[in-house]
């Protein structure tokens, strides 16, 4: 499918400003650049409330923000986490598509301000994302939510993590969690795939880019073997919850989408695949500048209530 013209004019918008590759800039540029996605969704959705606290982690406390829709609960929960390749992104860039999926799922969303490499290399990341779930899970009804409809969720770098949160609570003996909702995920740090070429440069996120988060999130090269950096290599996916995922046409992380919806399928997990064959990357980040992403997140909202008996 050609490549929607909405996300073409911003890619020649952002090219014609001479935006630089995330493999070019410091890391602190990143994640200024991160930022200015933040203009790009359009305006915050109002909810019923918005809380921002801690939660114990391994190292010390872990920010959250807990959004709640209007009406009585209890509620599914979503524990979220936000994309940026483990480097760039907060909960403050999240916030937006938080709100968006709160009203749209009609779910309390739990955002996860996660340790981020360099600072904090592999494994706190997945780490911080575990215990914050095990944390929701069992304060769920202090949140008004329901702890059996507990989601895992998150976009690129954060599909990921929600990926590996569950391969640890599989493996760990919980917490329980009834659904995966993976947006566009990272879920094979070392493979060679079609789409990474074909999608390599000029669509937003590039390889080399992908190379650049890596390297500042990984200890070294042997990791990318772990599952819980690369989950499609994970040597079983039997007895994970079922799973949403969602792929972008013009993605370099698309054929591993692709193939870990496939993984799941094939160990008998239920999985929906949305594919989204004229998006790329990080659509889900611009509500405000792509009119397709609206309808990304109601069919992932509807696949969500219908997989959660909302």
């Amino acid at each position: 499918m050609t490549l929607d013209a909405q996300a073409r004019g911003l890619l020649d918008a952002m090219a014609a400003q001479g935006a630089k590759d995330f493999s070019e800039m410091t890391v602190a540029e990143a994640r200024e650049m991160g930022l200015a996605f933040i203009d790009l969704q359009g305006e915050p959705e109002q909810v019923a409330d918005v809380a921002d606290r801690t939660v114990p982690g391994p190292a010390g406390e872990v920010p959250v923000r807990v959004y709640r829709p209007a009406g009585d609960g209890p509620k599914p929960v979503i524990v979220y986490f936000h994309g940026g390749g483990w480097v760039i992104g907060s909960i403050e860039v999240a916030d937006k598509p938080c709100r968006t999926l709160a009203n749209t799922v009609d779910a309390v969303v739990v955002s996860v301000g996660y340790r981020k490499g360099p600072e904090d290399l592999y494994p706190a990341a997945p780490e911080d994302c575990y215990a914050a779930t095990a944390w929701v899970a069992e304060h769920a009804a202090e949140l008004g939510a329901d702890p059996a409809r507990l989601v895992v969720s998150g976009d690129s770098a954060g599909g990921n993590l929600a990926a590996v949160v569950t391969l640890m609570a599989r493996d760990r003996g919980g917490p329980a969690i009834a659904h995966q909702l993976l947006i566009y995920p990272a879920v094979d740090a070392g493979g060679e795939y079609a789409s990474r070429v074909e999608n390599g440069e000029g669509y937003l996120l590039t390889k080399s880019a992908m190379d650049w988060f890596y390297a500042h999130y990984l200890a070294g090269p042997a990791q990318v073997e772990d599952p819980y950096v690369s989950p499609l290599r994970a040597d079983s996916h039997t007895g994970l919850p079922p799973a949403t995922v969602i792929t972008a046409g013009y993605d370099p992380l698309r054929d591993e989408g692709d193939a870990y919806a496939a993984a799941l399928t094939a160990a008998g997990v239920p999985v929906t695949h949305l594919r989204n064959p004229s998006m790329i990357h990080g659509f889900w980040w611009l509500l405000g500048a792509v009119g397709h992403t609206r309808a990304s997140y109601d069919e992932a909202g509807a696949a969500l209530r219908a997989a959660l008996g909302s």
